[in-house]
């Protein structure tokens, strides 16, 4: 990757993710873009940036051709939870930008990177150690827009020579940007709420398992996918990618440990608590994992 664009600059994954590229690639090489939501002035300051509308495909194509770009990370999305409340919505963002970009870079055949989930998992799928290759029939706007851009960016690979790639992200935990509207959401709000009113109310019930990711994996976890050897890539989109499975009485025992009287209560909201259940209770992400010889899939170990 010569000259990044990253759509979505200013989202949860996005204000850390663009940091993190400029330092490894030269602050000149990553271009950040953003719509409604306004860019930090890190991310302004620190490198080359731009309004643009990812639904709006000509404006897309100038800023590819502006600044000579060959890859793409494409973090344009409605999360699960608020993909809900407006299903019409979530599908033209988050499928509209998706072909874009994969369309876009069709002519240059550069590199897209687009997140899938666990979201595109459903109710019959396999919860404990979910596979890499298993039955994937999602129950959510979100997470049907997911599988259909994995079999898009598959087919842009195949048929024009597109090097998208991807990674089912489990729930990301971070510190910058707070996520928006989606189902994980608490566990970074958790940590808020502790430290501000020693306190929190939970959406989700106890007991409910979720995978999670701390940010600083899930970055490196991209960046190494999008260098990775295509030649040794089996799975394209996208890689089940985790690093530990917790309910919210786990994340509470451990900030009792450095507050002691910290207090967790429950609101279940139905519609978030539905959507959990439908998600894997852990994944298995062996196909992301070096194997012996080295035999690669993806260089990513968690």
């Amino acid at each position: 990757m010569k000259n990044i664009l990253v759509i979505g600059a200013a989202g949860q994954i996005g204000s850390e993710l663009v940091p993190y590229m400029r330092k490894i690639y030269g602050e000149s090489h990553v271009i950040a873009t953003y719509n409604h939501t306004p860019l930090p002035a890190e991310l302004m300051e620190g490198g080359p940036s731009a309004k643009m509308d990812a639904i709006d495909g000509q404006a897309m194509q100038e800023i590819v051709s502006k600044y000579n770009i060959d890859a793409i990370f494409n973090l344009v999305a409605v999360l699960s939870a608020k993909g809900e409340a407006n299903p019409t919505f979530s599908w033209k963002i988050n499928m509209d930008t998706t072909f874009n970009c994969l369309e876009v870079m069709k002519d240059v055949k550069g590199a897209v990177f687009t997140p899938s989930s666990i979201g595109a998992f459903g109710p019959t799928t396999p919860q404990d150690q979910t596979p890499q290759d298993t039955v994937m029939r999602p129950t959510t706007i979100y997470g049907i827009s997911k599988v259909a851009g994995e079999l898009l960016a598959d087919y842009y690979h195949l048929k024009f020579g597109v090097d998208a790639r991807g990674l089912r992200y489990p729930g990301i935990i971070s510190n910058v940007t707070l996520p928006g509207g989606g189902t994980t959401d608490y566990a970074v709000e958790i940590y808020y709420e502790a430290i501000k009113n020693k306190a929190y109310t939970c959406n989700l019930s106890a007991g409910t398992f979720l995978d999670m990711m701390y940010m600083p994996d899930a970055l490196r976890s991209a960046v190494e996918l999008m260098e990775a050897d295509p030649a040794k890539l089996v799975h394209r989109n996208c890689f089940n990618v985790t690093a530990m499975s917790f309910d919210p009485e786990i994340i509470a025992a451990a900030i009792r440990k450095h507050m002691p009287d910290f207090r967790l209560e429950y609101k279940v909201d139905p519609i978030k608590q539905a959507i959990a259940n439908s998600w894997p209770n852990s994944m298995d992400d062996s196909a992301a994992v070096m194997n012996g010889a080295g035999n690669l899939s993806l260089t990513w170990i968690p």
